[in-house]
């Protein structure tokens, strides 16, 4: 469930029952587990299709580190007020090399925590692209010491397709499977 939804509501687009699953659903579920950011979507096949190919390749097939780019999605569901990215990012995190206080420190103001010149690099940018749809010159001269030109790319679309999805959960009322 997204944060500023209260326990209570229902979703405004319920998960696909499977036995309406198309095969790319099918697929995805297999190798993920029935998760309801997959069935909800999964509601728009042609988009879903398109929608996950993105997704496959930020998430497992990117240039990015674990540990960058789980910082980055989870700041990102943070700065969105985002529960269900939260907290199936959290796991992620955790797996990523990320302590239970430097996750809990992502909540936090980044001047709050002593972060690494790299991890700040992508805290900062995080929050820079939330807060103004860009980058300001030292946050790009910070990320262009640590990344290549793909790693840069990868990094800005990566916290934008997790803004784009932080709204869809957000705004489909997409409950965490742990809430029922």
């Amino acid at each position: 469930m997204c944060a500023d939804i209260p326990r209570n509501r229902v979703p405004r687009v319920a998960p696909l029952p499977e036995p309406e699953w198309d095969d790319t659903l099918r697929a995805v579920t297999a190798s993920a587990g029935p998760l309801n950011v997959f069935t909800t979507l999964g509601r728009h096949p042609k988009l879903f299709r398109d929608w996950i190919g993105l997704g496959t390749r930020l998430l497992m097939k990117g240039l990015l580190s674990d540990r960058d780019r789980e910082l980055a999605i989870m700041r990102t569901a943070h700065l969105r007020d985002c529960a269900y990215e939260w907290g199936h990012h959290r796991r992620l995190a955790l797996a990523a090399g990320l302590t239970e206080a430097e996750v809990a420190a992502l909540r936090l103001p980044l001047g709050d925590r002593d972060w690494s010149d790299g991890d700040l690099a992508v805290l900062t940018a995080a929050d820079e692209l939330n807060e103004r749809s860009t980058l300001t010159d030292a946050t790009w001269t910070a990320l262009s010491a640590r990344f290549g030109e793909r790693e840069l790319i990868e990094l800005v679309m990566l916290i934008g397709h997790y803004h784009m999805v932080a709204f869809a959960l957000n705004a489909l009322r997409v409950q965490d499977e742990e809430a029922h």
